[in-house]
């Protein structure tokens, strides 16, 4: 029965199906992502399960150990990517900012090996922050697609990690011994690597989660137009997200020359690809307004285990790239499916309000 009132009641009686659309509609998104967290565990439990009895080695203790510290340098990198993905927007330069963040820490580390490991942990944050600002500036006050944006300085700032570099690069014997102790080292068996990852995901999962800033990031994403009609700083909050993600791949620069020793102006080449996949993978949409860190740590700790099982069991790591694409791809339809019957449900409700 349709209501035709006019008057004081009529807006409290039509806000009301409008309300319930929205909660409806957080309802589904909410149920997908868990949903899809839950199929990364399930999944992640069949692939161990059989890799481990094709090759009972894959749970030795050291396999483990090494798969742990492959998932916290991503992880890192895709809590980061997780934030800016939120917010509608996509970084990128994650891969040439790690590895100019841990190419200038190794340097700074080479002339100066008395300097602490905190130390060193603060500069990474520095540099990657540093060109998340740049970043972030260019997409605000250029107004030019993240995309595009982060496209272009991925080249420039490897460029500038080739040109810092001349073609040299540092070795763990140039390197001072309590840094490399530190990428070794464990509290509780928990090396400190694994550990620094699970600081960021909760602190951030808690922020996006609990805070107003984090739930801005979220209607930004959502809805932008909208955002700044509420009074958010839609500008601000993106320049912070890029700001967050380059410091955050400016702090996996560090684990990483920690975890290798060695570093050139190459590292980190390449590793874009599953920084975005892991994310996407983990249930934050590409067209920004949802998902978590907590799934985005779990498609790091899915790709990683999935590159571990394919060189246990022999296979050509190309297949690793093809898996990594598919899932991609899976994920985006996976998310757009939902969009398009969300779409339709609240047209439907609104048809009988």
């Amino acid at each position: 029965m349709n209501v035709t009132k006019t008057g004081p009641g009529t807006a409290g009686e039509v806000a009301a199906p409008r309300e319930l659309t929205a909660s409806s509609r957080k309802s589904v998104l909410g149920g997908l992502f868990r949903a899809r967290e839950s199929g990364i565990v399930l999944a992640l439990v069949v692939l161990v399960a059989f890799t481990a009895t094709q090759n009972p080695r894959f749970l030795s203790g050291q396999s483990i150990r090494d798969i742990l510290l492959g998932t916290a340098i991503l992880a890192v990198l895709a809590v980061g990517q997780a934030v800016v993905m939120i917010t509608r927007n996509i970084d990128l330069s994650v891969g040439s900012v790690l590895g100019l963040s841990a190419f200038a820490v190794g340097s700074l580390l080479r002339g100066n090996p008395g300097l602490p490991v905190v130390v060193a942990l603060l500069a990474g944050l520095a540099v990657g922050a540093v060109c998340g600002l740049v970043n972030g500036a260019v997409v605000r006050f250029g107004q030019v697609p993240a995309l595009v944006v982060t496209l272009g300085t991925l080249y420039a700032f490897r460029g500038v990690s080739y040109f810092w570099a001349g073609g040299q690069q540092i070795n763990a014997d140039q390197l001072p011994g309590s840094f490399l102790g530190f990428g070794d080292s464990a509290v509780l068996g928990v090396p400190w690597l694994v550990l620094i990852a699970v600081v960021v995901m909760v602190v951030a999962g808690v922020v996006l989660r609990n805070y107003r800033g984090g739930r801005e990031l979220y209607a930004m994403g959502s809805s932008p137009q909208a955002a700044r009609l509420a009074g958010i700083k839609v500008g601000r909050n993106t320049t912070v997200a890029f700001l967050v993600s380059g410091a955050l791949a400016g702090l996996a620069g560090v684990l990483f020359a920690a975890r290798f020793g060695t570093v050139d102006a190459a590292a980190g080449t390449g590793y874009e690809l599953n920084v975005v996949a892991a994310a996407v993978v983990g249930g934050v949409a590409v067209f920004g307004g949802s998902g978590s860190v907590w799934g985005a740590s779990l498609g790091a700790l899915l790709l990683t285990v999935i590159g571990s099982a394919l060189a246990v069991l022999d296979i050509n790591q190309f297949w690793q790239q093809a898996i990594v694409g598919a899932l991609i791809l899976l994920a985006i339809g996976a998310d757009r499916l939902v969009a398009v019957r969300v779409a339709r449900s609240l047209k439907k409700k609104d048809a009988h309000v």
